[in-house]
């Protein structure tokens, strides 16, 4: 913890400039990114340092569980946490409650029956830099995402605990980090109240059987499966269960996106209708090959991806190696959890000495599957076929 907290102040965080490779990036211009390696963290391409935005290179997603020191960074304000004290810590229940909580950091794990779930999470611009036409906002690429498993105390169980009042509608939940400016906003997410207490989501204190990184919301976050990021609030120190709705600009004005099915409106024409983001659409990434890889012909490849939803489960992933003129349906690999990535894999053969344009598309169990064109503002909830080239040669 001194650790960091000294090299945060100090402003010691190495940095390097290497060409990211980055897939899907025709149009982008320079591929030229800025590493980083903060405390507890390994080398992350940097987008911002004021707060920090990290992200995963793709290889860690060859673990099934995204190692914590590799895990993507996303915050809100420069005013992010560097030091927690345990003795002090407390998370508060408050609002339409019977009886209001302090709990410490001992309270959430002793006091509570500890539940364990491995779950994928993602910032809700991930991919965002393959929108066109450009929009504004964090230039992710594919890796502001992950797969963790998580332990912690059941969010029910805790409102539960406080005694949740008749008439309730939210509850909604802010973490230590402030704004820069009295008049600006906390970064406070809500979630119904149903939604709450449905026994999915927790509070968790453990990530990958270690304590959380302090970037990735240590000492406790709120985790809600099948759900993007912006719900997930880090260094959670305030539940405020309400009996009317929360309003903010982190409700009413971000994280918001059209109504359409697909998420997605004309550049010209933006929708006058907006919803806020919730759940994950379904989709598949490729992980092998890499943007850019040269294979060999005739030599054997295994083309290796990962694919997600909102829980509802993975049915089927399908990969071409035309540019989507035909498919073959590719081998999923077992369940790790309802609410984890699921990894699939195809054999394949190039057969001839050229650039071949791969395809991935992933469809789950209530039958959703991906566009081929989306587009809308806020560059959110990308969920387009992902196609990458790779060149054969001799």
């Amino acid at each position: 913890m001194a650790a960091f907290l000294a090299a945060c102040k100090n402003g010691s965080i190495a940095r390097t400039v290497i060409d990211a490779g980055v897939p899907e990036s025709k149009g982008m211009g320079s591929n030229l990114r800025t590493w980083a390696r903060y405390p507890e963290k390994t080398d992350l391409m940097m987008l911002a340092d004021r707060p920090p935005l990290l992200e995963t290179p793709v290889h860690f997603f060859l673990h099934d569980l995204t190692p914590n020191d590799a895990y993507f960074v996303r915050w809100h304000y420069a005013g992010l946490p560097t030091r927690v004290d345990l003795r002090t810590f407390r998370t508060q229940v408050i609002g339409a409650v019977n009886r209001p909580l302090q709990l410490s950091f001992d309270d959430l794990r002793t006091k509570f029956e500890p539940v364990t779930l491995t779950a994928f999470s993602q910032c809700s611009g991930n991919s965002r830099s393959f929108f066109r036409p450009q929009v504004p906002g964090a230039q992710w690429t594919n890796g502001a995402m992950g797969n963790a498993r998580y332990v912690g105390a059941r969010l029910k169980d805790v409102l539960n605990a406080a005694g949740v009042r008749a008439g309730a509608v939210e509850a909604s939940f802010r973490g230590v980090d402030v704004p820069p400016l009295q008049a600006s906003p906390h970064f406070e997410k809500p979630l119904t109240i149903d939604h709450a207490l449905n026994g999915d989501s927790i509070i968790a204190y453990e990530m990958n059987g270690e304590p959380l990184p302090m970037l990735n919301g240590f000492p406790v976050r709120l985790v809600v499966p099948g759900w993007f990021a912006t719900y997930w609030v880090k260094a959670l120190s305030q539940i405020t269960v309400r009996a009317e709705p929360l309003h903010n600009f982190w409700v009413d004005t971000a994280y918001r996106v059209p109504t359409t099915p697909d998420y997605s409106e004309d550049p010209k024409h933006p929708s006058e209708q907006s919803t806020p983001i919730t759940r994950h659409p379904t989709r598949a990434v490729f992980v092998t090959p890499e943007f850019s890889a040269q294979l060999k012909k005739d030599s054997p490849v295994e083309i290796q991806g990962i694919a997600v939803d909102d829980g509802t489960g993975i049915r089927r992933v399908e990969v071409s190696t035309d540019a989507g003129r035909t498919w073959t349906e590719a081998v999923l690999d077992r369940v790790i959890d309802k609410y984890s990535w699921r990894r699939w894999r195809m054999n394949w053969r190039p057969t001839e000495i050229r650039r071949y344009s791969l395809q991935c598309r992933a469809s789950n169990a209530a039958g959703e599957t991906q566009t081929t064109n989306e587009w809308n503002h806020g560059g959110y909830c990308r969920n387009v076929i992902q196609t990458i080239d790779v060149e054969v040669v001799a």
